[in-house]
């Protein structure tokens, strides 16, 4: 009966052993699944919070901040002298020409539909203005010396028109430095003014810039996992 309870005691022995084993080996395996999955989740993540920080050091900090050895000063604050000369020297050269402006102007088929206002005008001056002006030559004008002057003063406007418009776009472009008025303003810009304008228009882009980011860190995740798999 003896050997009959040692048995006993053994198999219970080895069956406790078993189950603390079983036991072990099944927190450590739920403990290495659960940090497994949970690996594309972490790097995607720090993808996104990575990009998430470079959008925000586009714009910040505003003002040179020094920390040990490093200076850290925020893109755009830091080179808004530098954009505004190129925005500057884009928009007097590539968006903004005088001689553009000035063809657009003169061309012939936008002149005529200047011309029945011009000549509206021209009718009332001979026909009130002048007579008020003078009211002794009204006495000798009629409507056809009307109409004759109105046709001689119509042809002649259309010839000086385009000599005036030519002459005064001249002056104009010799006066306005487009670059240095465009350089100036935008240099001018606040730093909260410049973010909120490029933030404004580029919201999209940087949304997305950050979605990428995270979805990289989840790939690079799964790939983390892939190679962990195979190296057991």
């Amino acid at each position: 009966m003896k050997w009959m309870a040692k048995l006993m005691q053994m198999f219970s022995s080895s069956k406790l052993i078993f189950k603390m084993t079983f036991r072990a080996t099944f927190a450590k395996n739920l403990t290495m699944s659960i940090w497994l999955i949970s690996i594309p989740f972490i790097s995607a993540f720090i993808g996104w919070f990575t990009n998430w920080i470079a959008i925000k050091m586009l714009f910040h900090p505003k003002e040179p901040k020094k920390f040990l050895f490093l200076t850290f000063h925020g893109v755009f604050p830091k080179r808004q002298r530098q954009f505004a000369e190129k925005l500057g020297k884009m928009v007097s050269t590539e968006l903004i020409s005088f001689k553009e402006i000035e063809e657009k102007i003169i061309n012939p088929d936008n002149l005529k539909t200047l011309m029945p206002f011009v000549e509206t005008k021209v009718d009332d001056f001979l026909r009130r203005k002048l007579s008020d002006a003078f009211p002794i030559i009204s006495m000798f004008i009629g409507d056809n010396t009307i109409n004759q002057l109105k046709t001689i003063f119509m042809a002649e406007l259309e010839i000086i028109f385009p000599e005036m418009i030519e002459s005064y776009m001249k002056n104009m472009e010799s006066q306005l430095d487009l670059e240095k008025i465009v350089t100036e303003k935008v240099y001018g810009f606040s730093s909260d003014k410049m973010e909120a304008i490029l933030v404004q228009i580029m919201s999209k882009e940087f949304k997305f810039i950050e979605i990428i980011g995270a979805v990289l860190g989840f790939l690079i995740g799964l790939l983390q996992i892939g190679i962990t798999l195979i190296a057991k």
